[in-house]
This record gives C-alpha cells, sequence and structure tokens, in this order.
C-alpha cells in the first residue's frame, strides 16, 4: 500500500497544521480577554462614581494552586488568592466586587456603611462607626 518511506509522510504535512491551528485558536483567545478586559475598562470610566449606603453581606476567596515542572524530580507548588466581597444595597440588590487582601481582612460580614464604586471596580468602603468617629473630629459636616 505504501512505499517504502511513505508511511509517515502525511505527519510533516498534518502536523505543522494542527500546530497552526492551535497557535491561532491560542491567539484568537488572548486577544479575545484583551478586548473584553478593555471594554470592560471603558465602560467603568463611564459610569458615574456612586456612594451609597450598604451592608457588607458575604465574604469569599477564591485560591489557585499552581504546580510548574522546572524539571522532572521537582515540581514546586504556588498559589494565589483573590477576595471578594458582596454587598446589600438598601434597595435589597447585590453586587460583589474583587477588593485587595488587606480591604477583605478589615470587613467583617454585617458591617454597614457606605460603598463608593465606579460600574463594576470596587473604590473604597467607610464603616459607619469610622464616618461617626470622622465626624466627631470634623472631618464631615
Amino acid at each position: 500500500m505504501f512505499g517504502a518511506g511513505e508511511g509517515g509522510d502525511w505527519l510533516f504535512t498534518a502536523v505543522p497544521i494542527f500546530i497552526g491551528i492551535i497557535f491561532v485558536i491560542i491567539f484568537v483567545g488572548i486577544i479575545f480577554s484583551l478586548f473584553m478586559g478593555l471594554r470592560q475598562w471603558k465602560k467603568n470610566e463611564e459610569s458615574p462614581r456612586l456612594s451609597v449606603p450598604a451592608i457588607v453581606k458575604i465574604k469569599r476567596t477564591n485560591v489557585r494552586r499552581h504546580t510548574h515542572h522546572h524539571d522532572q524530580n521537582a515540581p514546586s507548588h504556588s498559589s494565589s488568592t483573590s477576595y471578594f466581597i458582596t454587598f446589600e444595597f438598601e434597595s435589597g440588590d447585590r453586587s460583589e466586587f474583587h477588593v485587595s487582601g488587606k480591604e477583605y481582612g478589615i470587613l467583617a460580614e454585617g458591617d454597614t456603611g457606605t460603598l463608593t464604586f465606579q460600574g463594576t471596580r470596587y473604590i473604597n468602603y467607610t464603616r459607619k462607626k469610622q464616618i461617626e468617629n470622622a465626624k466627631k473630629e470634623g472631618f464631615y459636616n
């Protein structure tokens, strides 16, 4: 059926095509992710900056574990943690925001205060107790 040396010739044409298709899929995925990120950034920039009363309802984390293979005998492991807080507004609506680890550590479920945000971008949260203390010290009128 195949002559001498002809059995594997199709590999020399199929493999580069397959690798090219995978490369294009990855490239399109990266471009799409960049486009969506820029679109969200633009939408946030065009949104008004709002400061509204809100309650800290739910705190959650998302831990991602990574395994790196530097050589076959000793893989190394690392992790990254993302922090999220869900706030509830007076209307009963809720919104979840990605926050820093510091903000996550400072706030507790049930805290009441004023949330400042712009679109999906978390800006700040000032607890009611902090506001009352600032008023006593003359920072708020």
